[in-house]
């Protein structure tokens, strides 16, 4: 009848409208290629080189008006990031998983911490060295860019993506590490007054230079440096080897010798070079 099929219609219709608008933000999150993807992925980077400037810049000896501004700017990018985080969610085919994700995780930590002054007394949130400490966790953002080829500039080879990899693990590492330094240091130490004297004693430390001009004088603060020692020692090399091994895999082929199994050997070889087995490269027969 007319009426049951008006109302099969609306019942029908809403729910495809509502997954076709799901579907398409999902495709704007996903499809890097896409001009909406690429503008996406373009705007969120820079508004997350925003939200980390304003940290370091909050460091520094400022005019109230200008904190103020500064403040403005870190709300108005964290509602950003918030309604990013929540579309994400909304969107994706299991919420519960994207929450667990460790992308997602490091997303929602960025922007708690400026959240909490609406929670929290002002002045709890500025006695809580946590706070403070956590905030630099936002720079863990960008490694959302390096998750797979696509960026807003194009499409880069594997190579660069595990050099882009390593660089950023290299500047997580330094800026995370200045970070909490400074939140563990700057009341005590009149050396560490700024991100930057922060900044300076951990790339000193890391490279193992050491001039010995700015020295931790809090238990906390050598706590830090220990871990930030020992974050350098495990992570920047397991980024390099992946670099390591596709530079060295491209110099042999996938030859599998019958005795012991080595399957990678030199493009010339005959023999294995664990075994000695004779070895035969397949051929088309065009050398």
């Amino acid at each position: 009848m007319p009426g049951e099929r008006a109302t099969r219609g609306m019942d029908g219709d809403g729910p495809t409208a509502g997954a076709g608008v799901r579907e398409r933000v999902r495709v704007v999150f996903r499809d890097k290629e896409s001009t909406a993807g690429r503008a996406l992925d373009a705007g969120l980077f820079a508004l997350n080189l925003a939200f980390v400037g304003v940290y370091v810049a909050q460091t520094y000896p400022l005019s109230a008006a200008v904190r103020d501004a500064l403040w403005t700017v870190e709300l108005s990018v964290a509602v950003v990031f918030a309604i990013e985080y929540a579309l994400r969610v909304a969107v994706s085919e299991n919420a519960f998983a994207t929450m667990r994700d460790p992308y997602a995780l490091a997303d929602l930590l960025a922007i708690l911490p400026t959240f909490a002054v609406f929670v929290l007394p002002t002045a709890t949130v500025a006695s809580v060295g946590f706070l403070r400490a956590v905030r630099v966790v936002r720079v863990l953002r960008f490694y959302r860019f390096t998750r797979d080829a696509e960026f807003f500039f194009g499409t880069v080879s594997d190579n660069a993506l595990r050099a882009a990899k390593l660089l950023v693990t290299v500047l997580v590492i330094l800026f995370v590490s200045a970070g909490l330094f400074y939140s563990a240091e700057h009341a005590a130490n009149p050396d560490v007054s700024t991100f930057g004297d922060a900044f300076y004693y951990t790339v000193v430390t890391l490279s193992t230079v050491g001039f010995g001009d700015v020295l931790p004088v809090t238990a906390l603060g050598r706590w830090v440096t220990i871990a930030a020692i020992i974050a350098a020692i495990i992570l920047v090399p397991q980024q390099a080897s992946k670099i390591v091994k596709e530079w060295t895999a491209r110099e042999t082929v996938n030859v599998t010798c019958p005795s012991c199994g080595l399957s990678a050997h030199d493009p010339d070889a005959s023999h294995c070079k664990a075994c000695g087995h004779v070895i035969y490269h397949e051929t088309d027969g065009s050398e």
